[in-house]
């Protein structure tokens, strides 16, 4: 049985509210908290979105081998990754675990985790503007157009890593998740306690 998913797309993809969806339809499944050196954003709660660390903390659980993946992302001067007491902790509840993760991520869980990695895809960029401006209405132009460049280049660059691309069509929410379950039920997932 397969006990570990990936649900990754660009920002804007929708894959955070896939993955909620996903969780609340099917308990059996826990969101992985993603690590990171940034700092909380408002209303953030570490342990909840993320577990915030200094990036000198970061560097040591690494060293210490709590975090098992990471990537570091120039433009945002943060680390992102897994940290491992979360995985384990929700495994050996008997959870399956959601990592949205990029595809260093990615190929780390498929080499060590034998797992599955769905790529979310934005039906277009137009779609991916008009989501971000939903989300943060005074977003900078340089910002907007920044996120909209590196939506763009994920798409090309990453989405090869993965074994399945849904298309997140927008108020098509639904259909993303049935054509998941259809994937989850191939590959064997269990989709009850």
């Amino acid at each position: 049985m397969k006990n570990i998913l990936i649900i990754s797309g660009p920002t804007g993809s929708g894959e955070s509210t896939v993955t909620n969806l996903l969780i609340k339809k099917y308990p059996i499944f826990k969101r992985l908290v993603t690590a990171t050196s940034r700092q909380p954003r408002l209303n953030e709660k570490t342990g909840r979105d993320y577990y915030f660390f200094s990036q000198t903390k970061f560097k040591q659980l690494i060293k210490g081998k709590k975090i098992i993946e990471y990537t570091y992302i120039k433009n945002r001067d943060a680390y992102y990754g897994t940290y491992l007491p979360d995985l384990e902790k929700k495994l050996k509840a008997g959870y399956n675990v959601v990592a949205n993760t990029d595809y260093i991520g990615t190929k780390f869980y498929k080499k060590n985790y034998n797992a599955v990695g769905i790529f979310i895809k934005p039906e277009s960029l137009a779609v991916v503007k008009k989501r971000l401006l939903a989300r943060q209405p005074n977003m900078p132009a340089a910002e907007l157009k920044k996120r909209l460049t590196n939506a763009g280049k994920e798409i090309k660059k990453e989405e090869k890593y993965y074994a399945y691309t849904v298309i997140n069509r927008q108020n098509r929410l639904t259909d993303t998740l049935r054509q998941l379950v259809k994937i989850l039920k191939k590959e064997g997932y269990r989709l009850k306690k």
